[in-house]
């Protein structure tokens, strides 16, 4: 079996905003020259999501909308998180989010579904954040 890392290095200049990253990955998996296997992709910062789902901006707006009804930012002083920082929101909506996916590689192709695209979902941008990419297989 073959093993293939990478980083993917993100500065987002906004607080929050998705990112199709789809395009990345699938670079990633013509370079691992893995045909069959299993790609795993996964934020490595604990205010920041990797997603599938549609890639349709009414759709991201709604994430944006419902999250913020969950955990909204402000008023900052609601959450017992944000002594000294205001970023307890970012925490709940990547839990919300979720911190990775797990993808089958047939044929040396994503194995997503007919509308299925990967997002890395930023929640407390304006700093270099990173997501991994790993991929076994042959």
């Amino acid at each position: 079996m073959r093993s293939y890392r990478k980083e993917l290095w993100f500065n987002i200049p906004t607080r929050r905003a998705f990112v199709n990253i789809t395009p990345l990955l699938e670079d990633c998996v013509r370079e691992s020259g893995i045909k069959e296997g299993l790609l795993l992709c996964n934020a490595m910062h604990i205010t920041a999501s990797v997603f599938i789902n549609d890639d349709e901006e009414g759709l991201h707006e709604d994430f944006e909308r419902w999250l913020e009804k969950l955990a909204p930012e402000k008023p900052y002083e609601q959450y017992r998180h944000n002594v000294g920082e205001d970023n307890a929101d970012a925490h709940l909506k990547r839990t919300i989010m979720g911190r990775e996916v797990v993808i089958a590689i047939t044929e040396g192709k994503l194995d997503l579904g007919p509308w299925g695209q990967v997002f890395y979902g930023e929640f407390d941008g304006k700093r270099p954040k990173r997501v991994l990419v790993k991929i076994l297989g042959e």
